[in-house]
């Protein structure tokens, strides 16, 4: 369905025990749009994108993909449609090199003499194309290990191995958690880049400054329910954080 967004969560509910961590959730994304998920700790931003991710089934509530109805049981369900999740840690091994970060649990193998080795070289090629055009520039060899680069230069790993995978929908969690201001810049101007791209974004932080920034439009929630969905250029922070704090009234929407 062309006119469809990229992705659609209708009525999303998810309960832990006693705790209702998701109630009736409508969410979406639109085609090479950012969109910010913000709300307090607990209001259940991070279930949300579990969920989406692959990591927990929703109690109630269905998932579209381009008007189409799909199904994740795994993460591996959510990547093959197209959906990236990059989490806050970036499970990126320190002590491997880049190229082999890039192509992690995917690596590309040839045949020698009926025995399959890890073709190096091809993936390192491979890794170099996947980061060229990526603002975030990474110096030295792509055989360096993660451990030399810097948090920024993390972040377009993580980023470059999504891209080479062909991902639709980037769900950032807290991308410029722990970085100085230099490095948050590079992180934002990334995800400004993927939309260039003509891919989606989903940005999850407390940062308000950088929601505004980069997103093109913010849904809260609070207390597992949302509250506001706001097109960015059309609203104030002030408007946000009391949305977060459970003090606006639900905008229709």
């Amino acid at each position: 369905m062309e006119d469809a967004p990229l992705v659609r969560m209708a009525g999303i509910t998810k309960t832990f025990g006693s705790v209702v961590a998701l109630e009736n959730v409508d969410f979406h994304v639109d085609h090479q749009e950012i969109v910010g998920l913000v709300g307090d700790n607990g209001a259940g931003k991070s279930t949300l994108v579990k969920i989406l991710a692959g990591v927990h089934p929703a109690d109630k509530g269905e998932i579209y993909m381009e008007g189409s109805k799909v199904s994740f049981s795994s993460p591996r369900d959510s990547r093959d449609n197209g959906i990236e999740t990059i989490y806050q840690d970036l499970a990126l091994v320190e002590d491997l090199r880049i190229y082999r970060n890039i192509f992690l649990a995917r690596e590309i193998v040839k045949s020698y003499f009926g025995i399959k080795l890890l073709d190096d070289k091809k993936m390192a090629q491979e890794s170099v194309r996947a980061l060229e055009g990526l603002r975030i520039g990474i110096p030295g060899s792509i055989r360096q290990p993660v451990r030399t680069l810097s948090g920024g230069q993390r972040q377009c790993v993580a980023v470059a191995r999504s891209i080479y995978f062909d991902a639709k929908l980037f769900a950032m969690d807290e991308p410029t958690a722990a970085l100085g201001v230099a490095e948050s810049r590079e992180v934002l101007e990334l995800i400004k880049d993927l939309k260039k791209r003509g891919k989606s974004c989903i940005v999850i932080t407390h940062n308000l400054h950088h929601i505004f920034s980069v997103c093109d439009r913010i849904t809260v929630l609070w207390k597992g329910k949302v509250v506001g969905d706001y097109t960015t250029k059309d609203t104030t922070m002030d408007e946000v954080e009391d949305a977060i704090l459970g003090k606006g009234l639900m905008r229709e929407f």
